[in-house]
This record gives structure tokens, C-alpha cells and sequence, in this order.
């Protein structure tokens, strides 16, 4: 794209001001600028009008989950046909990586922070021991296809290289972008991040497949004959990925998706509850409950909102496919967002200064006829690490590990 075509396409869009600064650059920034102005949908922007008037959620209703006991009585044959599966090279992973260590006092991305205390042990590290595992269980490898971002992308491409994949088949490893959207101000224009560089931000944790395919990689899925999709955050490092029991009693359920959940701590704890909205699968964020929904029991007078989501998800590959010939729900999001001013002076606001726009896993969730809600022993699967000290930390996630036998 040259500048008279970056111009006009700007110019359809009300975004002229995103060029300012380009007699300022130099040549290589100005084709850095020029070609982040061809990639980016600037579309979305009409979504704004949505943060006034959000579509209402529809009628709420508990799920019923696959609970433990249940789980237990069929694992043997679960596993059987979770392991046959792997075996035939119908299950693939996707390690969702695109975000940074901010939280954890880190500029590097998050996957490379070390939660070793006698001997470094990173993040990334732990969650590949955990594929090795099912790697020796169904005596092959898993493919494995992580998700960066613009921003981390070429640092966590090189951790993988400098460790050597930690010992797993690189061949069986894939990088990918995720696809980013254009961040802008209450009223509908793009920042810019530098003066040669528009302030974007990724699409949300339902682009991970879009992105997928976009990087060319369905073309491998098909070659290689994956069904399933394994979708995992990369902050748990106690989860089991391409787990053969969760794999088989999606098989088993012939479900759409599954999803893995934990049991609430009690019914105040600020998770994602998988549950049925007008009939289909969905996610109701802990906010969106009411407290009247936070109580209710069940028949067995058990909390009918119990299931927690952990972010690891099992999907069919031909219902993704499904799903990508339409478009999902955009959300637009208020964010702290870093900019330059009508001087050129960078500002990082303290508070919402303008919006993001995000598809979301729920509404894939939500776009699927059946969903498996799968119980996991929460001790044992789910140490989330989201903040440096406190719940959900690094030293909470510690505590897990070592708890779990892994040395640190």
C-alpha cells in the first residue's frame, strides 16, 4: 500500500489523523505505518454504537455438569477412547500466548515469567511438561499451535528456540498471530501508540480460530486429518492438556464442545459459569449473576451455578469451520489505553479512556448446539496465575505445584 492508498482508505473511515506524523518518519517506519494501515479492519469501529444500547443476554438456566463421580465410574473407558483418538492424530493443541507479564511486574510476555524458586522453571515450561506427559501416554507427539501477539510474538519464538522447545519435537510446534483490532477514543478514532504506529489491541480470546486460519494453518489440520481442538490459557500451569479422559467423554457425549470446570470455592467466587442461554450452551460472567442465581440449589441441593470455566476447551474442528462462515458477536470493551496527544506527548491515562473490541470464547461456546461441562479436580488442574502476590498469583500457583509434586 502506498501513502495515497493508506490515505484514502483512512479517509473512508474518518481516520486521517493517523498520518500526522508521517513526514516526521523515517522510510522504514513510514512502510511500517503504511502496512499496519493495509492489515487493520478499521470496520470495526462501527461496534462503538453497540457500548450504548448492549444487546440484552437472553434466559439464563443452569447446566448440568459431568461431576466427578460420574467421570470416575467411565475413566477407564474414556480414557480408551480419548488415547485412540491421540493415537490417530485426531486431537491438536492451542495455547492461547498473547498476552504479557504486566499483572506479574514483567515487560517480557507472561509464558516466560519463572516461578522457580531453587532452579528457574517458566511458566511455558510447565505447560509443555504437562503435554510431554500425554505425549509418553499415547507413545506420539501432539501438534501444538501457539497464539502471539504483535507484541510478544518474536520474544517468545526465540524462548522456545533458546530452551530448545523443552525437549519437545520442535516440528510439532507452530506460531501464530493473533489477529488485532484498532483501539480507539469514546468517539471513534484510532490512537496512535507512536507516531509512526497505531495503538492496536489483539480480538479477544474468541479470534484464536480466525487467527488460525489466517496464518494458514487449517491447511495442516486437514492434511494431518485433526478433529479436535484442545484451547487452553497459557496462566494455568497445572492443567491438563489433550487430557485422554476429557477427550474421550466428548467422544463418548458426542458433543460439540467440551469444557473443562472447576467447583466453586462458594458461590461468591468471580468465575464464568458455564449454563444454558435460550436453551444453547453459554457463559454468564460471576457479574451477571444475580444473587438469587448465586443460591439456587439444585434437586441434590446442590448450588446450581457451580461449575466454574478455566478457559480449556475442547471443540470439533468442522463445527469451528461451522461457525467462521458468519460473523461472531464483536464486544466493545472500556480499557486504559496509552496514547500520544494533540502534541505528540505519550500519556498513559489512569483511568478507561477509550474502547477495545473483542469476539469472545462464550459466543463460539454459544454458536454450538452441545456442550460437555466437564469436572476437574480443582487442586489438582487449576492454578491460575493472574496477579504477583494474593489469590490466583505466582505464589498461590507455587503452593499448587509443590503440592502436586513438581519441584520448584
Amino acid at each position: 500500500m502506498n501513502y495515497e492508498q493508506a490515505l484514502q482508505k483512512l479517509s473512508d473511515s474518518g481516520q486521517q489523523h493517523l498520518l500526522k506524523y508521517y513526514d516526521e518518519l523515517s522510510e522504514e517506519e513510514q512502510k511500517g505505518l503504511l502496512q499496519q494501515i493495509a492489515e487493520t479492519d478499521f470496520s470495526v469501529i462501527r461496534y462503538l454504537e453497540t457500548k450504548k444500547s448492549p444487546a440484552p443476554r437472553g434466559v439464563i438456566e443452569p447446566l448440568r455438569a459431568m461431576q466427578l463421580s460420574e467421570i470416575e465410574e467411565k475413566k477407564d473407558d474414556f480414557t480408551r477412547k480419548g488415547l485412540e483418538a491421540l493415537r490417530s492424530n485426531k486431537v491438536g493443541a492451542v495455547l492461547l500466548a498473547g498476552g504479557m507479564g504486566t499483572r506479574l511486574g514483567s515487560d517480557a510476555p507472561k509464558g516466560v515469567y519463572n516461578i522457580g524458586v531453587t532452579k528457574d522453571l517458566y511458566i511455558f515450561e510447565c505447560l509443555i511438561r504437562n503435554l510431554e506427559q500425554v505425549k509418553e501416554l499415547a507413545g506420539n507427539p501432539i501438534h501444538l499451535f501457539v497464539m502471539t501477539s504483535d507484541k510478544n510474538h518474536d520474544t517468545t519464538v526465540a524462548f522456545f528456540e533458546e530452551h530448545d522447545y523443552f525437549g519437545y519435537p520442535k516440528e510439532y510446534v507452530r506460531f501464530f498471530r493473533q489477529e488485532m483490532a484498532p483501539a480507539v477514543d469514546y468517539d471513534g478514532k484510532v490512537f496512535l501508540e507512536e507516531k509512526g504506529k497505531i495503538s492496536t489491541s489483539p480480538n479477544g480470546n474468541g479470534g484464536w480460530f480466525v487467527s488460525m486460519d489466517r496464518a494458514g494453518i487449517l491447511d495442516l489440520i486437514h492434511e494431518t486429518g485433526i478433529e479436535w481442538l484442545n484451547v487452553f490459557a497459557v496462566d494455568n500451569v497445572l492443567q491438563k492438556i489433550a487430557d485422554p479422559s476429557f477427550i474421550g467423554a466428548c467422544i463418548d457425549s458426542d458433543c460439540m464442545v467440551g469444557a473443562k470446570v472447576v467447583r466453586k470455592a462458594d458461590p461468591e467466587e468471580k468465575v464464568g459459569v458455564i449454563c444454558l442461554e435460550d436453551g444453547a450452551p453459554s457463559i454468564v460472567e460471576y457479574y451477571e449473576l444475580t444473587d438469587e442465581m448465586r443460591h439456587q440449589k439444585d434437586e441434590n441441593g446442590d448450588y446450581a451455578y457451580n461449575f466454574g470455566v478455566i478457559l480449556n476447551y475442547l471443540f470439533r474442528v468442522s463445527e469451528l469451520e461451522r461457525i467462521m462462515s458468519h460473523e461472531l458477536p464483536l464486544h466493545v470493551v472500556e480499557k486504559k489505553i496509552a496514547y500520544l496527544d494533540e502534541t505528540g506527548k505519550a500519556v498513559k491515562p489512569d483511568a478507561p479512556n477509550g474502547c477495545k473490541f473483542e469476539q469472545l470464547v462464550l459466543d463460539m461456546i454459544h454458536d454450538m448446539g452441545t456442550c460437555l461441562p466437564y469436572e476437574v479436580v480443582r487442586e489438582k488442574e487449576f492454578a491460575p496465575i493472574k496477579n504477583k502476590e494474593g489469590v490466583d498469583s505466582v505464589e498461590s500457583a507455587r503452593a499448587l505445584l509443590e503440592k502436586n509434586g513438581v519441584m520448584l
